[in-house]
């Protein structure tokens, strides 16, 4: 008898469990995060840029370096991306990670001909961010300021510019 009621309790405990974790699951996956407010120095000239700028807006928020082979293969990707969809409201941010400064970061932006902002990220910005285990790693954000998909390492354009589509409308 004994036996049967801490089956019954173990049994009981494990849907109790399975439920809270459920419940956990349906809370985190609806809740939307805001992007963090940030101030940062632009690659190019080295003026501030704050986020307020962007109010508003839906903007592709990416972090990368110079020396990442995948960020380098994005950057064409994301210069159409942001001439295709900035009259409507889009911009691409790049936050660089780059250590050596922005020297190196300037070069790139004119070699390239980034027609995006390029600032130079903080470790406090990139942590506040959260979830950047490697790069490229970028955020979709609304036009409320609120995190709608994360894309870790390389993104297709075609994937990116249905999300973006899909945010825009």
């Amino acid at each position: 008898m004994k036996y049967l009621q801490n089956k019954s309790m173990k049994k009981t405990g494990l849907i109790f469990f399975g439920l809270v974790v459920l419940v956990m699951s349906v809370t985190v996956a609806g809740a939307s995060t805001r992007m963090p407010p940030f101030a940062l120095s632009s690659a190019v000239g080295g003026q501030t840029v704050s986020s307020a700028a962007f109010k508003g807006k839906v903007l592709l928020v990416t972090f990368f370096a110079t020396w990442c082979p995948p960020c380098r293969q994005e950057i064409p990707n994301l210069i159409q991306l942001n001439k295709k969809f900035g009259p409507q409201g889009f911009s691409v941010i790049a936050l660089s990670v780059d250590q050596g400064g922005p020297g190196v970061v300037a070069k790139l932006v004119k070699k390239e001909n980034i027609n995006y902002p390029v600032l130079m990220s903080t470790p406090s910005t990139t942590r506040d961010f959260g979830g950047i285990v490697g790069i490229p790693t970028a955020f979709l954000i609304n036009r409320a300021g609120n995190v709608v998909k994360r894309y870790p390492g390389y993104t297709s354009r075609a994937l990116l510019e249905k999300d973006i589509q899909s945010v825009l409308q």
